[in-house]
């Protein structure tokens, strides 16, 4: 802020200091000579109606004002060509917002139109060059004169600027080589106005003025619909990058990542909506995922919240369109804000809030882009759901919902080739057995059995949490796969488990007693543990090796016990 305000300090002051002072200085040296004052007034129009034509070159706004700037010099001199490019500078200004602050940007950019068209008109009389001259080899020559130091003199003054905020850029950066280029393409037209004026009066600027103004407005179109078939495609990459995602949260992650890309943004939020009330799922900010939470608000609330409740979708030029719906949740420096439904079978589900630190940040073919993004995103989600539950039937037991053999089989080989890769150091598995389970089904009844498996699944996954794969390998046999845990290690997790078992009172409901009534049984369970690379480094080999563990050090042995495998 202080940097800022001491900017504006210097600017300002030195355009109070130079600017009406050069003027008067100049209409004292160069005073203009106007014969036809309608002539001049029929020249500014033109000028003033070029400002407001900008064509889109390399992705900028660019005004093609330079071939009338020419020869409104070459006919009125310097001080006239003053005047009307500071008007042209502010209509610029407000046809070419930023998120700098305007206060900034007129002093800078009127001292600049000051002194470029100062230092070129001196160059073009220096040279030898004079006003209304119609012999056509001076008006080429010197007016070539002055339109290179017009362009160079400009390219100084932004390369001294840009030096002074700290931004180093190339004198011959993309930008300054197509003003260069646009300099030689347009000077021709420049000489043609100023000479055919000259002969035939103000028709010349109707005859070359309407053919050019209707080239740029064509080029305009062009150029729009050139950029919107542009991002059609990358949406349509987008749309398929995101069918290809299997998990939601990959799809979450995919899709407010790829977009804030698309749309160069610096803030992007994906808003859940539900209960009445927004969640922020995904917060993407200067590059990267956030982590941090955000408290749910109402669903009336905010930007999100007008979105949720018309069901349209909006664009915001700059902050003051919006900070009365405000909720404290997007950073203080953000101005332009585009926001849009997130709907699945025409009902809303959440909201998309793309932010930019720039003003008039967006278009509005980028709105419907986005609509289209969002439809892509809702049925990606939709698919990832489904095939999640699919494969969570497919990997679990209905039951318990652990995992079953098939993946405990998958999950076992991965291991194996991590710990043959030198990636895991060492594995260990636990196999577990409930003690005379049938007797449990023949005296309670199998729902009884059922209930006891389903709570003793709750317990394993109580205990082990992420430290391990839990599976149900058979009827009533359970596995543990432990990654980098030592024999002693498992050993004494499975202790521990054995132990909180035999103290748990299960609760069943007998289906076989005369009446229905709650009560409670104690099970045991016998436990064997097997180790790799120790005991093999084959992974149905640490499986047979726990098995036999269990069966001739726990079952054989009394039952209730942890026994490890014994080469």
């Amino acid at each position: 802020m202080g940097e800022k305000f001491t900017r504006k300090t210097i600017l300002w002051s030195l355009w109070i200091l130079i600017v009406p002072a050069g003027l008067a200085v100049v209409y004292h040296f160069f005073p203009p000579s106007v014969a036809d004052p309608w002539n001049l007034l029929a020249y500014v129009l033109f000028f003033v109606l070029m400002s407001f034509m900008p064509m889109n070159i390399n992705g900028a706004s660019t005004f093609l004002v330079q071939w009338v700037t020419v020869a409104l010099f070459l006919k009125y001199g310097i001080f006239i060509e003053i005047l009307v490019s500071q008007l042209s500078m502010l209509i610029v200004l407000y046809r070419s917002r930023t998120n700098e602050a305007q206060s900034l940007r007129i002093p800078f950019n009127s001292l600049m139109f000051f002194s470029v068209s100062l230092v070129a008109g001196l160059a073009y009389m220096a040279a030898g060059g004079k006003i209304g001259s119609l012999e056509l080899f001076d008006v080429i020559a010197f007016g070539l004169i002055f339109q290179v130091v017009l362009v160079f003199s400009n390219q100084i003054i932004y390369q001294l600027y840009d030096y002074t905020t700290g931004n180093r850029s190339k004198f011959f950066s993309i930008d300054a080589v197509w003003d260069f280029a646009l300099m030689l393409v347009i000077f021709p037209y420049a000489i043609a106005l100023y000479m055919f004026e000259a002969y035939i009066g103000i028709a010349a600027l109707v005859l070359l003025g309407v053919p050019f103004l209707t080239m740029t407005a064509v080029m305009k179109m062009y150029n729009n619909s050139e950029q919107i078939n542009i991002d059609l495609k990358k949406a349509g990459v987008i749309g398929h990058q995101l069918a290809s995602r299997l998990e939601v949260e990959e799809v979450l992650d995919q899709f407010v990542v790829q977009v804030a890309k698309m749309f160069k943004v610096e803030y992007a939020y994906v808003i859940d909506y539900r209960d009445e009330l927004q969640q922020f799922l995904r917060i993407y900010e200067n590059d990267q995922l956030e982590s941090r939470k955000i408290s749910p608000v109402s669903y009336t609330k905010g930007v999100a919240g007008k979105v949720i409740v018309t069901g349209e979708s909006f664009i915001y030029n700059e902050k003051t369109d919006w900070e009365d719906l405000v909720t404290g949740n997007l950073p203080a420096d953000t101005q332009s804000l585009m926001v849009t439904p997130i709907a699945r079978n025409n009902k809303t589900e959440g909201v998309l809030v793309l932010a930019s630190k720039k003003k008039y940040a967006f278009a509005k073919h980028q709105l419907q882009i986005l609509e289209i993004l969002s439809t892509y995103f809702a049925v990606s989600i939709e698919k990832a759901g489904y095939m999640q539950k699919i494969i969570a039937k497919s990997e679990r037991c209905g039951l318990t919902k652990l995992y079953n053999y098939r993946y405990l089989d998958e999950s076992l080989e991965s291991c194996i080739k991590e710990m043959n890769k030198g990636r895991l150091d060492q594995l260990s598995l636990v196999m577990m057995d409930i003690d005379h389970f049938k007797s449990i089904n023949d005296r309670y009844g199998h729902q009884s059995g059922n209930d006891i498996l389903i709570q003793l699944a709750d317990i394993l996954r109580e205990e082990i949490g992420d430290e391990g794969t839990i599976a149900r390998y058979g009827g009533e046999e359970f596995v543990i796969l432990l990654p980098d845990y030592s024999k002693e290690l498992a050993m004494l997790l499975a202790e521990n488990l054995r132990k909180r078992i035999e103290k748990h009172e299960f609760l069943i409901e007998s289906d076989l007693a005369a009446e229905r009534q709650q009560q409670t049984v104690h099970i045991t369970m016998s436990i064997g543990v097997s180790t790799a690379p120790d005991d093999s480094d084959e992974g149905m080999a640490l499986i047979r090796n726990a098995d036999r563990a269990l069966f001739i050090g726990a079952k054989q042995a009394g039952r209730n016990k942890v026994a490890a495998y014994v080469k």
